[in-house]
């Protein structure tokens, strides 16, 4: 068995997302008998046939109703290679955030396009987020061929403008018919010209890079346990990347560097441990660290400015002058965005934390590379951002690094407490004189 893959389904409105993937839900024998007794009562006022496949991940009143997908709906099924989620989202401009919601956790995206409609605006849009994302394997999947008499040249057609779309991703393109089930499970007779495996045998055997073991090690503190007092442990979720007993790490913001003594769970100590496990880490050093620190070995960018791409989620529109909530990762800040948004739209600004957060770029590390915008007067999740290089400071022309930060390494660099103290005041002159 090869693990497992996270799916989404992205694309145009009726292009037959939910059919798709109920069909392989329903012919990979993944649904139980009064799940599909339920479905089939449910499909008789429908025009969709004896059973409607839709209606597997459509649980919504509203979405049976108008015969759309508003929300994500999560399925998990396995075959005997590989264990499957899939995330079926809404093709609907208005619920573009939803898209980005479903798409955010997934391996591969699988992008439909109706082929009597060919390629819609909102198809290289939901293409532009996945990317954006860091999705780089693809199914393109040319749906209800059986509209169009299997005709190659409209699938060729199809699958050359998705060739430009998807320029340097990986993306496999299969002409079918979900409704019908061609090529979902197995080859169809009815396209002796495509020579490919099926849906289902690509999502068994396509090779997806998970590995996030090979990346830095990052451990973002979510609580300081200190059960008795000769114990002080610090307990999160690794992000990424693996650490030893003994290791040396370095805690951000302060920039002070430890030796990792013990690494604890339920079950007992360890010797090492990596992505995504819980633990709890026990430090050599006395270090005042507390949630919002994070844990890290190898470089890492400091500062409070910062590329980002931001989806925007909440029908109040950003107003560049207001102050947002950014939380990133355990750590929580006031920011600001130097440009307005309004909902559903993806676009590049900048952003200027009111401290300094330590961050990768997303398509180095998704979870310190990704962060959450959060309306203060409402509580409401109002954009998601992938982080992608820091800037220049304005004023210094150097990469933005907070005072404090900067304080604190030239007084931990200096040979004596003297030395650190006319280090410091020099610095602080630079700093008000500049």
């Amino acid at each position: 068995m090869k693990g497992l893959l996270r799916i989404c389904t992205a694309g145009s409105v009726d292009d037959g997302k939910s059919t798709l993937i109920g069909r392989l839900l329903h012919d990979s024998q993944a649904v139980y008998e009064d799940q599909i007794s339920a479905v089939q009562k449910a499909s008789k006022n429908r025009v969709a046939g004896p059973i409607d496949f839709s209606l597997f991940t459509d649980g919504l009143k509203a979405e049976r109703e108008q015969g759309i997908t508003i929300d994500v709906a999560y399925r998990y099924f396995a075959t005997a290679r590989r264990k499957f989620i899939l995330a079926d989202t809404p093709g609907h401009e208005q619920y573009t955030r939803n898209m980005a919601t479903g798409a955010s956790t997934a391996d591969l995206a699988i992008l439909l396009v109706d082929a009597r409609q060919g390629v819609k605006d909102q198809s290289r849009r939901h293409a532009r987020i996945a990317r954006l994302l860091g999705i780089t394997n693809f199914v393109v999947a040319v749906n209800k061929m059986d509209l169009v008499g299997f005709d190659r040249a409209i699938y060729d057609g199809i699958c050359a403008e998705f060739a430009q779309i998807l320029d340097g991703a990986s993306f496999h393109a299969i002409p079918m018919s979900a409704l019908e089930g061609d090529n979902v499970i197995t080859l169809s007779e009815r396209t002796p010209w495509f020579t490919g495996p099926s849906l289902l045998e690509h999502l068994e055997t396509v090779d997806v890079d998970t590995d996030i073991t090979g990346q830095p090690f990052r451990f973002p503190v979510q609580l300081v346990l200190r059960p008795h007092q000769d114990f002080r442990g610090y307990a999160g979720q690794i992000q990424s990347g693996l650490v030893r007993r003994g290791d040396e790490v370095t805690v951000w913001p302060s920039g002070r560097s430890t030796a990792v003594k013990r690494i604890v769970t339920y079950d007992g100590d360890l010797e090492s441990a990596f992505a995504p496990m819980s633990v709890t880490l026990v430090l050599e050093d006395e270090i005042d660290i507390s949630r919002g620190d994070t844990l890290v070995s190898g470089p890492v960018q400091v500062g409070q400015r910062f590329e980002a791409d931001i989806v925007w989620m909440d029908e109040r529109p950003l107003d560049p002058t207001r102050m947002y909530v950014l939380k990133h990762s355990t750590r929580v800040v006031t920011a600001e965005v130097d440009r307005a948004f309004t909902l559903n739209e993806i676009h590049s600004a900048v952003v200027r934390t009111s401290r300094p957060i330590i961050f990768d770029s997303y398509r180095d590390v998704r979870a310190t590379g990704s962060f959450i915008l959060i309306d203060p007067a409402t509580n409401f999740t109002a954009g998601a951002g992938m982080i992608g290089v820091p800037t220049r400071d304005e004023r210094s022309g150097r990469a933005s690094e907070g005072a404090a930060e900067r304080l604190a390494r030239i007084a931990r660099a200096a040979a004596t407490d003297a030395e650190a103290v006319e280090a410091v005041r020099a610095a602080l002159e630079a700093i008000i004189g500049r």
